[in-house]
């Protein structure tokens, strides 16, 4: 077994928002999230719902179709702003 790319709560966060993916199955960082059930309306639902486990806030400006096409474009975000967040 590899080590995961992200923090747990990322991982757990994510699941929810993906109902085509079967438990047992892993999330691999190159997974289409829309091909496993992430729509617009859940979409902005799991905007927020990271942006608070985190403690972040993503800026418009990285609010594109990238970000939330993979666990690992979502994730390159989420890490960029938490590396921020220490120097403030």
């Amino acid at each position: 077994m590899t080590e995961q790319p992200w923090a747990t709560k990322f991982e757990e966060t994510l699941r929810g928002f993906l109902p085509l993916l079967p438990d047992t199955e892993p999330i691999r960082p190159d997974l289409r999230l829309t091909d496993l059930g992430l729509d617009s309306l859940a979409t902005v639902s799991l905007l927020l719902e990271v942006e608070e486990a985190f403690d972040v806030t993503i800026p418009d400006h990285l609010l594109t179709e990238d970000t939330f096409a993979t666990p690992a474009g979502l994730w390159s975000v989420v890490e960029s702003l938490l590396v921020r967040d220490p120097v403030d």
